[in-house]
């Protein structure tokens, strides 16, 4: 995921250009057996964030953009000078798009991040156009030696589960969740406590197929399969339709 103020990790490094997208979907037969020939190719999107500045949202639909994620927030300390752009502009260019917020669990709560993202761009309405909030959570990018920000497995459990706990009371949707299965096995210790609820934004680069998935979830609903392609910013599938994605957004 992109971030503001630091260079991407080392496990975002890009190693396949835009022709990737081609075998992405070549190499998603299983997850996606059951979608009707018309629909079989997956609604292609990406995600944004400062650093793409002042978005072309026209260009990005005309390029394929069927949905967007912008980061609206981190920690309780920042947010994106950009989100109004991104997040009114793609909508308006006709593009279904959501917020998301970077953790830095060693900073607050989850409960306190989760309100803070919410009063600053993480609502959701089921109208059809908004996607749930989701928690993009990852290796710690300020302190490499604490990659888990200092907290034990079950710890990070629950600092998972407030911050889920408070965005549901406040938007009544769950987070998707945004993460990678070295970091969720490494950080949970692989637990399956939010599969059946939560939906999956997996994290897979330089991979014909999204890989392993973190403990408890049999498919994906968003995958990240590259940081660089056609679209600003990283580049992602949805699992499904394009009517699916709505039904999705709209929370059916």
């Amino acid at each position: 995921m992109a971030r503001d103020r630091i260079p991407p990790s080392r496990h975002r490094i890009r190693v396949l250009a835009a022709s990737l997208a081609a075998l992405a979907l070549a190499g998603t037969t299983a997850a996606l057996a059951g979608t009707p020939a018309s629909a079989a190719s997956p609604p292609k999107g990406h995600d944004v964030s400062s650093h793409q500045k002042n978005v072309d949202w026209p260009s990005a639909k005309a390029k394929g953009a069927r949905f967007v994620y912008i980061k609206a927030t981190e920690s309780t300390t920042y947010r994106n000078p950009y989100f109004d752009q991104q997040y009114n502009g793609s909508r308006q260019a006709g593009i279904l798009r959501g917020a998301y917020h970077f953790a830095l669990p060693d900073k607050s709560s989850g409960a306190r991040q989760a309100a803070y993202f919410v009063s600053h761009g993480g609502t959701w309405t089921a109208d059809g156009w908004t996607l749930p909030p989701a928690l993009d959570i990852e290796y710690n990018p300020y302190d490499k030696k604490h990659r888990c920000y200092g907290l034990s497995h079950s710890g990070m459990v629950k600092w998972i589960r407030s911050f889920s706990d408070e965005l549901q009371r406040e938007t009544g949707r769950r987070p998707v969740i945004y993460t990678t299965t070295n970091w969720w096995n490494l950080c949970t210790g692989g637990s399956s406590a939010f599969a059946a609820d939560h939906a999956l934004w997996i994290a897979r680069h330089g991979s014909a197929d999204a890989g392993t998935l973190p403990a408890g979830w049999s498919s994906w609903t968003f995958w990240q399969y590259d940081n660089s392609g056609s679209l600003p910013g990283d580049q992602n599938l949805f699992n499904g339709s394009a009517g699916r994605l709505k039904s999705f957004a709209t929370g059916l």
